[in-house]
């Protein structure tokens, strides 16, 4: 199994990795955080657990609605949280007015539990396959779907459960019909009761040791603020903050307000209470400018609320664009600025627009410090005047790829979270990035999201981007061009790449005619294309391989990270073309030139660790690669991820390794995961899944579980004749290993036609001196000889020992096991002394090998007295067998079947050299076995009695000869 990256360069959809199936419970998505003072609102609480006490048996949902900064989400959060401390299995939160994101969060939870029927390639149909789990299962679970705006869209995800074990909870400001129904009640959420306003705002103060500001007035306040919770919110912050009585505030609330038209005049307010929020927000935000640092918190709030409400990095507001643009807008006032704005001066800003309750400024959320609620987000937008939106859109993007880590780095959650804000402000912003460079930010959220796996969303959001891309630049343009160029590696890796094909040869193109030939964007673009002619088995790919290494080497250098790259991908070519003497060099010194280059611990060399592992592996060193590959395994699941593409391959790697070297549990347990794996971030159509179907069916037949192999073998086999044709040369090889299998299960005669078939199609697509042409000789030889047919399996075998010798020398185990099936193919056709000779060498190899007590060792041994005894030479026979024997009893008992089989042949070398007396006490113990495991009227018992009779005759006549064995 060869690997290597691929060279790359750059709807979005927030998905971190996808990680293995987790431990229960399983909490999915983002519940927010519960307001300080958070108020538990007893009579809506009530509606809400009589509504879901009287609710439907099949379908337990309702839906709170309300206008805007109602507090609904707040409750939903509660909700969600108490289902958290109670131990509810699943609790999923979506973010419900975009349908993307919560077919992808759906999507996300079936890979999670497992879901049945979920593919990985298609995010629609992993989201229905999660909507029949939770139908089904017996496992506890909620799910909140937070802000429905299109409840015609959203009709088709509303889940449904089995009785007892699911509820389901949705926001909206709608109060829509659509929403009801099918087991759907609403629940009304107004603003508070007086009672409950004036509750909250003595809460809040008391609690925050400031029961003095409660003069009397908040039941006033609470009522000019038309007791909606989130103005109420603003307004406890701005009381706390100034240490403001309620009275004066009210004063100062009423001036605001008879102002309030300049800003947000009666016909904009669409949410109907929005005016109090700004009239609220509008205080507290005067008041944090004026406690910021050089005034500070104005700018500072606008770029927080074009960014993603639900988390933004701490580390954005440190970087170089932010306090660029901040000390530009502190140079534009009346007032000089002559000194820099500082991270230090930022960090005040966001922690005195904490304490005023206009965002949220949590140290403890990695990747997500800062966060806004989405309602005070909007009326800061609304109050931003239009001439600053441009800059502040600049200023953002520009940030988000200041901070954006190596695509190869392992900050999966700070990608992640970029890639979600960036989604945020291309939504709210999308024509100011098309200014300048400024939509750069597009293509690298695209290029994050191919370097993270997610390659069908990033299959989307590229083609989409193309396509804005072109019609903002040209088509010329060469952000267009880098943008075809990140597609074609997606397509790439997607395994299409007959549709990644014209896309790379007009990147190349592109780059001849605009680069030159030596630029090094032209040699990584023919690097990608050569990498695809080789996926197509073109003739020109391995010439255009060595030419690219050869280029690279001249432009840039034998140690150039490129160089290394395309020395890492054509040593993998050399060990797939079975041309071994030119890989294992190449990729010994790759593997020392990266470590000493690019660190030990780079993807790179992590890649060339393990293709030096995977040539070990071809080549029979299974000891040598096993820490090999155990090593990038580790680095590569710290660096990218447990299920990342890359991750798995390597993976799947160890499992292989781990079969070959006998650790048949581990090799078990690490290639369903690789399945698993393989399904949910690639899809069931990707060529790499039947290939990981495949080694799991291997690791199935190497435990005797043949009826299970068969099963995936047959769906394989059937995928590759649905995806790629009956002649395709994948196809070919699935019809290869179900032939294997049906020999295993002993059906000879389905195997036969598919193997000639094989046979014919390898050698015709690959060559007659291919490994995989010599592999399907092999196959067939061995079909030939389970039917009686060695005349047809000699010459075969007789042509694959050559090889294995030529190619892989005289020790290799390849060659080794095509001795023993040589040998005994000679022994079948009379020739006992050319079996012999071969046999010998193979019992000198295990034992040197593997051991005296391996259990090769022994089966060698046995093949060996089986000659020795064919040749009348049974005083050789005689140590081979006791030895055996002796093996045979100690680790399997005197009764297993293989123990009995030992025993007869040793009885039989004892008859032959006329030792009856040594002869008879083992028969009669081992037809005693028999009977005891068979029963007395098996064939087997009754043949052990029939030739314990025979030597009592022979014993009798004193004949010493009587039988050969």
């Amino acid at each position: 199994m060869w690997s290597a990256l691929g060279a790359g360069s750059s709807v979005t959809v927030h998905l971190p990795p996808i990680p293995s199936p987790a431990s229960w419970p399983l909490i999915v998505g983002a519940p927010p955080l519960l307001a300080s003072s958070f108020q538990h609102r007893p009579a809506l609480t009530a509606a809400i657990d009589e509504a879901r006490a009287a609710g439907s048996s099949a379908v337990l949902a309702q839906v709170l609605s309300g206008g805007g900064g109602m507090g609904k989400s707040q409750l939903a959060a509660a909700y969600a949280r108490d289902a958290v401390r109670t131990g509810t299995d699943l609790v999923l939160w979506a973010a419900a007015a975009d349908m993307q994101q919560l077919i992808a969060l759906y999507a996300r939870a079936a890979a999670l539990v497992q879901a049945p029927g979920r593919r990985g390639d298609d995010p629609v149909a992993d989201a229905q396959a999660f909507l029949a789990w939770l139908t089904t299962t017996s496992r506890s679970w909620m799910i909140v779907l937070d802000d429905v705006t299109d409840p015609a869209a959203l009709a088709p995800w509303w889940p449904a459960a089995r009785p007892g074990t699911g509820w389901v909870l949705a926001t909206s400001r709608l109060k829509d019909s659509r929403l009801t129904g099918q087991g759907r009640t609403r629940v009304d959420v107004d603003v508070y009761t007086p009672a409950e306003a004036g509750a909250y705002l003595e809460h809040r103060l008391s609690t925050d040791a400031f029961p003095q500001l409660l003069d009397g007035s908040q039941r006033d306040l609470a009522e000019e603020l038309g007791y909606l919770p989130l103005a109420l919110g603003h307004a406890a912050a701005y009381l706390i903050n100034q240490q403001m009585p309620c009275a004066a505030y009210l004063a100062l609330l009423r001036a605001r307000e008879r102002n309030l038209d300049d800003v947000m005049p009666q016909w904009a307010d669409t949410e109907n209470y929005g005016r109090q929020v700004t009239a609220a927000l509008l205080l507290s935000r005067t008041a944090a400018q004026a406690a910021s640092p050089r005034g500070l918190a104005l700018p500072v709030l606008q770029l927080a609320a074009l960014l993603d409400p639900a988390g933004q990095p701490a580390a954005l507001w440190n970087s170089p664009p932010v306090l660029a643009h901040l000390t530009d807008w502190l140079s534009a006032a009346p007032q000089e600025q002559p000194l820099s704005v500082t991270g230090g001066e930022v960090r005040e800003s966001l922690l005195i627009l904490h304490r005023y309750g206009l965002l949220t400024y949590d140290s403890h959320a990695s990747a997500q410090e800062v966060r806004i609620h989405a309602l005070t987000a909007r009326a800061v937008q609304e109050t931003t005047p239009s001439e600053r939106q441009a800059s502040l859109a600049h200023t953002a993007a520009d940030a988000l790829l200041a901070i954006w880590p190596d695509h190869h780095g392992p900050h999966h959650r700070l990608a992640a979270a970029l890639r979600a804000n960036t989604h945020v402000l291309a939504h709210g912003t999308g024509q100011h990035l098309w200014d300048g460079k400024h939509h750069h930010v597009l293509l690298h959220s695209g290029a994050s999201l191919m370097f993270s796996g997610h390659y069908h969303v990033a299959l989307t959001y590229l083609q989409d981007l193309l396509a804005k891309a072109k019609d903002a630049l040209g088509p010329e343009h060469i952000d267009v061009h880098e943008t075809r160029a990140c597609l074609a590696a997606t397509l790439g890796h997607l395994g299409r790449h007959r549709d990644a094909l014209p896309l790379k040869e007009q990147v190349l193109a592109y780059d001849l005619a605009v680069n030159g030939e030596d630029h090094p964007d032209t040699l990584s673009a023919r690097a990608t294309l050569a990498e695809t002619l080789q996926q197509l088995a073109r003739d020109d790919a391995l010439p255009m391989k060595e030419q690219v290494l050869d280029d690279h080497r001249r432009v840039l250098g034998e140690d150039h990270p490129d160089t290394l790259h395309a020395r890492n991908n054509l040593a993998a070519s050399y060990g797939e073309l079975g041309r071994y003497d030119d890989a294992l060099p190449l990729l010994q010194q790759v593997l020392t030139d990266s470590m000493r280059t690019l660190g030990t611990d780079h993807v790179e060399t992590h890649i060339s660790r393990h293709n030096l592992a995977a040539l070990h592996h071809t080549l029979g060193r299974n000891s040598e690669a096993l820490p090999l590959v155990e090593q990038s395994v580790e680095g590569l699941a710290r660096l990218l991820g447990a299920s990342h593409p890359h991750t798995t391959s390597l993976r799947e790697t160890l499992a292989a390794i781990c079969r070959d070297l006998g650790q048949y549990d581990r090799a078990l347990e690490i290639g369903k995961q690789v399945v698993a794996d393989r399904i949910s971030t690639l899809g069931s159509d990707h060529p790499d899944t039947p290939q990981a179907l495949h080694h799991l069916a291997d690791t199935y037949e190497s435990l005797g579980n043949h009826d299970q192999a068969l099963q995936l073998r047959e769906n394989v086999l059937a995928d590759c004749i649905r995806l790629h044709g009956k002649g395709d040369a994948k196809t070919h090889i699935a019809r290869a290993n179900l032939a294997l299998t049906y020999s295993s299960l002993g059906r000879h005669s389905d195997a036969l036609p598919l193997q000639e078939q094989a046979l014919t199609d390898t050698i015709r697509n690959l060559g007659e001196d291919h490994p995989d042409s010599h592999r399907a000789r092999h196959d067939l030889a061995m079909t030939y000889s389970d039917l009686g047919r060695d005349h047809d399996a000699l010459p075969l075998q007789e042509q694959v020992l050559t090889h294995y010798i030529q190619t892989l020398g005289e020790g290799h185990a390849d060659a080794i096991a095509a001795r023993t099936w040589l040998a005994a193919t000679y022994s079948n056709l009379g020739r006992h002394n050319d079996a012999l000779s071969l046999e010998e060498q193979v019992l000198a190899h295990r034992v040197r090998t593997l051991g005296e007590d391996h259990p090769d060792s022994h089966r060698a041994r046995h093949n060996l007295a089986v000659t020795y005894s064919r040749l009348g030479r049974d005083e050789e026979a005689l140590p081979l067998r006791e030895q055996l024997l002796a093996h045979r009893v100690r680790t399997l008992g005197a009764d297993h079947p293989d123990t009995i089989d030992a025993g007869a042949w040793l009885a039989i070398s004892y008859v032959n050299l006329g030792r009856y007396d040594d002869a008879l006490p083992l028969q009669e113990q081992f037809a005693a076995a028999r009977a005891r495991t068979l029963g007395d009227d098996h064939p087997d018992t009754v043949q052990a009695r029939d030739w314990n009779a025979a030597t009592s005759a022979l014993a009798r006549h004193d004949n010493p000869r009587a039988g050969t064995g």
